[in-house]
C-alpha cells in the first residue's frame, strides 16, 4: 500500500503549509487536486463568511477555508485521534477568534445548534455507514444551522450515492473526482 502524502493547504494567506494526518483508514482524507477543485467552485464566495467543518477529522477543509478568506470555521470531530491532531493543526491558525472546535458526534451538534447561522456546511462523514443520509436529515429537522443563501457541500464515495427526497432542500451541483463524489445544496425557499 502506497503511503499518504501529508495534506497540504492549497491556497490563500497558509497556502503551502503541511498538515498532520493519523495513519490508516480513521479520517476520509480529501486530495489536493478535490480540495483545490471544490474551493474553485465555491471562488471568492468563501470570503468573510462563516464554515461548518462536520466530521471534521483533521480539519483540513476547515483550515482551507479559513486560509482563503472565511472569518469563522467551527469544527466538529469526536474521535480522539483525529481530534488530538486537528488541535495541533489548528496553530497554522494565530487569530484563535477565528476558530472553534467541539469534541461532539455531529449529529447532536447539529440537532442542539442554536447559534448564529453558517453560510458553508462541509459534510464528510465516514464513508460506507449511510451517515451522510443522517447528516442531511439532521440539518432537514434543524434548518437555522444554514443561512437562507448557505449552501451544504457533501463529500461521499460514489457507490454511496442516492437520490435524496427533500422538500427543504435542493441539489443544485454534483461533481465527481475518481472515488470522490462532492454534491452540493441549497436551501429550497420556494
Amino acid at each position: 500500500m502506497a503511503k499518504r502524502t501529508a495534506p497540504r493547504i492549497i491556497g490563500g494567506k497558509l497556502g503551502g503549509a503541511r498538515l498532520r494526518s493519523p495513519s490508516g483508514n480513521i479520517t476520509r482524507p480529501i486530495t489536493d487536486r478535490v480540495k483545490e477543485n471544490l474551493f474553485n467552485i465555491i471562488g471568492f464566495d468563501i470570503a468573510n463568511t462563516r464554515f461548518l467543518d462536520l466530521f471534521a477529522g483533521t480539519g483540513s477543509v476547515g483550515i482551507e477555508a479559513y486560509s482563503r478568506g472565511a472569518t469563522f470555521i467551527q469544527f466538529v470531530e469526536k474521535n480522539q485521534l483525529p481530534y488530538t491532531i486537528l488541535i495541533n493543526n489548528l496553530q497554522l491558525i494565530t487569530e484563535k477568534k477565528a476558530f472553534a472546535i467541539r469534541k461532539m458526534d455531529a449529529f447532536r451538534f447539529v440537532d442542539s445548534f442554536n447559534g448564529e447561522a453558517f453560510d458553508f456546511v462541509f459534510i464528510a462523514p465516514p464513508q460506507y455507514k449511510g451517515l451522510w443520509k443522517r447528516a442531511m436529515v439532521s440539518i432537514e429537522k434543524n434548518p437555522k444551522i444554514l443561512r437562507d443563501d448557505g449552501l451544504i457541500i457533501l463529500q461521499i464515495d460514489p457507490i454511496e450515492f442516492e437520490e435524496i427526497e427533500s422538500n427543504s432542500l435542493r441539489e443544485t451541483d454534483r461533481r465527481r473526482y475518481g472515488s470522490t463524489l462532492l454534491q452540493f445544496f441549497e436551501k429550497n425557499l420556494t
